[in-house]
């Protein structure tokens, strides 16, 4: 007779985006990231007043054109089977590419922008990876804003990179046409 293992290490339950939308994790951020719920502190105060300022710069821009729409702390399905939703800061999405009806769950694209801003717990390799995550589902420009270092960190989906100090301006490129925004008033 062989004996049963004292201990059985068990793969966590894979959970669905329809399922994400409806979980509740009071007072935490969560994603899901190939099934797997990632739960998360809520940020400090720094990082909302820069994604809210960083959001209104780009809605007044944005809206005031039709180029688009933008969203804050929205999630968007990246990939199913099994799912990962992805929550940025902010993200913009071109006009073309609204899904209508707008959906009430999380959108099955990657946004055309995509805006992080680091908090105080953010580790390197999970910010790359989310980055990377942004980039394969489509994502053409993501900006990672870091407030600590004051400076931000842009990554294009042709696979360049540029850091942009305090001192320079984040620019929309081909993707916001038009939009220059001053990184260190914001900061």
């Amino acid at each position: 007779m062989v004996a049963e293992p004292a201990y059985v290490a068990s793969m966590p339950a894979l959970m669905t985006a329809e399922e994400l939308l409806y979980h509740d994790e009071p007072n935490k951020r969560t994603e899901l990231v190939r099934g797997v719920l990632e739960v998360h502190e809520p940020p400090g105060g720094r990082h909302g007043r820069i994604a809210s300022e960083l959001g209104r710069r780009l809605g007044n821009h944005v809206l005031g054109l039709g180029l688009g729409a933008v969203y804050a702390d929205s999630g968007f399905t990246l990939w199913r089977n099994p799912d990962t939703v992805r929550a940025p800061d902010v993200a913009f999405v071109r006009a073309e590419r609204l899904l209508t009806p707008e959906p009430i769950g999380y959108p099955e694209l990657g946004p055309d922008l995509v805006v992080e801003v680091l908090s105080p717990h953010d580790r390197p390799g999970k910010v790359l990876a989310k980055v990377a995550d942004w980039l394969t589902a489509g994502t053409r420009l993501v900006w990672v804003i870091d407030p600590q270092r004051r400076h931000a960190r842009v990554y294009r989906a042709d696979g360049t990179e540029a850091t942009v100090l305090e001192t320079q301006a984040l620019e929309g490129e081909d993707v916001i046409p038009g939009f220059v925004l001053e990184l260190g008033p914001v900061l």
